[in-house]
């Protein structure tokens, strides 16, 4: 069932997007080499207790995973693109860290993800993943208006990704989001405009293009959860969580969006 917001209920939603967001931009100031993925999920884990949040991962077990997940954020690193379960890794210089987290707070959640390149030594081909999912989320947001769809989006998304020159997966995109993490409706990282459920005034969104570098297919982890491109190289992810209003999108996981 898809849900729709009133303009009050968004507003209730904007503490938890600014949290995810605070969340987010201190560990990119703060990661650095040296730092190991556990070290991450326990700043995070006495960031969600002072803030009186609720992780969404801790218990999550959908049917993809061997679930519970049983930590609090996703650290994907370099060919690991999405649900990187922590683990002891240390970070070093040059590593590509794709950190997705989504947490409740007063009862509605948001979601975010961003991907950085750790330390000093810069690749330009892992820059251009990380430029290219923040162009293609940029590109789709654009489109978060009641004169859309949910085929826009794709379509913006997966043309800004296939114009850079790479394929594109859609097992997993973007999706409804509200009291709860995964909602209905889902939003393909590909399709065609024009298509699909028609965008809503309180329809909010959380909008998550991502990308390999080489090949569209991915491997998981024995873990059951981490997915890595199959071909071992880099990949990148980038995410917000985006109200469509009457006065256009508002990116409640902005990192300076106010209430």
């Amino acid at each position: 069932m898809i849900e729709l917001l009133s303009p009050r209920q968004i507003d209730q939603m904007r503490p938890a997007g600014r949290f995810v967001a605070e969340v987010l931009q201190q560990l990119r100031g703060r990661v650095e080499p040296g730092v190991n993925l556990l070290e991450i999920d326990a700043w995070v884990s006495e960031l969600i207790r002072r803030r009186n949040a609720v992780s969404c991962y801790v218990d999550y077990a959908p049917s993809f995973g061997r679930g519970p997940f049983g930590k609090v954020i996703c650290t994907s690193v370099n060919d690991a693109v999405l649900h990187g379960l922590p683990h002891d890794y240390v970070l070093r210089d040059g590593d590509l860290l794709s950190l997705d987290f989504a947490a409740s707070v007063d009862g509605w959640v948001a979601d975010s993800a961003i991907s950085f390149i750790v330390g000093d030594t810069t690749d330009p081909a892992d820059q251009r993943l990380i430029d290219t999912t923040q162009a293609a989320l940029h590109a789709a947001i654009q489109l978060c208006t009641p004169d859309h769809r949910i085929g826009d989006l794709s379509a913006a998304i997966g043309g800004a990704l296939t114009a850079a020159g790479y394929t594109v997966n859609t097992d997993f995109g973007g999706h409804g989001v509200g009291r709860t993490m995964h909602q209905d409706p889902h939003v393909p990282n590909a399709g065609r405009p024009g298509r699909g459920y028609r965008l809503q005034p309180g329809l909010v969104l959380a909008l998550e293009p991502w990308v390999m570098n080489g090949t569209s297919s991915f491997v998981v982890d024995p873990d059951g959860w981490t997915l890595r491109s199959s071909n071992h190289a880099r990949t990148a992810h980038h995410e917000h969580t985006v109200a469509i209003t009457e006065d256009g999108p508002v990116v409640l996981t902005q990192p300076d969006q106010q209430d």
